[in-house]
């Protein structure tokens, strides 16, 4: 137990609430607040198994990275509580998860799974060559969205892109704010983010547009699903939420609250009035 405690921490395993909740409003919206339960088991079990391998496989990739920044060096792997060995057996058993999953929901959430260890892979090299990295993060979290949505469809539909989208930016934006934490060493190092390329103002400025193309994309979902007062009441809160941290971010202070907990606050609040106008009275699940 001390060691999956460990193992816990180095991957940051609460970090699973960016995602995990609105996958549940993807499974909720395009089910009718009706979901089967044996789709609803194997959709968390996926989006647990590729997000948490996800970050393993990040810390594993970058060790020394994480080891020459005087604001990673303490983490797990590179003060040496987490061994090498033991987050490459986490990954390759939360790659294992994923691929079950996957065969368990449909052949074509099964033929995606080599793109979900693209997008996964991909990631942790790409601050090597590209300051598109945080949009690049962006779409493999997003992926948990679009997956929830495949799962129950088994193709591809319009209706599932604003949702996703909108998943995408806010996460790139709010991992656009993080990376400002490392803006001179990302320099020093030849590291690639945008705060490194543009500076901290227009790593700021990308990161409101980002923000606000969420909340746009977020909005868009209420064309292809009649969605009501509660959701544009959760909407409003994730606005605010975004507005709390960009202020934050502008002031310099505290930039993990600005980056991480505000935004582990968000997800959970706009899938929990996502719920409140599906199953409330008039609401999507009276309807279906």
């Amino acid at each position: 137990m001390s060691r999956l405690g460990r193992i816990s921490h180095a991957v940051m395993l609460e970090h699973t609430l960016f995602s995990l909740p609105l996958a549940v409003s993807a499974l909720l919206l395009e089910s009718g607040g009706s979901p089967a339960r044996g789709k609803v088991l194997w959709i968390l079990a996926a989006v647990f198994g590729a997000r948490n391998g996800a970050n393993a496989l990040n810390r594993l990739i970058d060790r020394e990275i994480d080891a020459a920044n005087p604001r990673t060096a303490d983490r797990d792997l590179p003060s040496g509580r987490v061994s090498s060995r033991e987050l490459v057996i986490f990954t390759a058993l939360c790659g294992l998860l994923l691929l079950i999953a996957a065969w368990q929901l449909n052949p074509l959430c099964l033929a995606l799974t080599p793109v979900a260890a693209l997008l996964i892979g991909g990631y942790s090299f790409t601050k090597r060559f590209t300051w598109l990295c945080h949009y690049w993060l962006g779409l493999t979290c997003s992926a948990a969205v679009m997956g929830a949505f495949l799962a129950l469809a088994g193709r591809f539909e319009l209706r599932f892109f604003p949702l996703t989208a909108g998943t995408a930016l806010w996460i790139a934006g709010f991992d656009i704010i993080y990376a400002l934490q490392d803006l001179e060493h990302d320099r020093k190092e030849g590291l690639h983010s945008i705060p490194a390329r543009f500076g901290r103002r227009g790593a700021l400025v990308l990161s409101a547009l980002s923000h606000l193309g969420a909340l746009f994309c977020w909005g868009l979902t209420a064309y292809f699903y009649p969605l009501r007062f509660w959701f544009f009441l959760g909407l409003g809160g994730a606005a605010l939420l975004l507005g709390a941290e960009h202020i934050l971010a502008r002031r310099g202070t505290r930039i993990p609250l600005a980056a991480y907990k505000l935004n582990q606050i968000l997800s959970p609040l706009l899938t929990a009035f996502i719920i409140l106008d599906i199953y409330l009275p008039g609401g999507l699940h009276g309807t279906v």
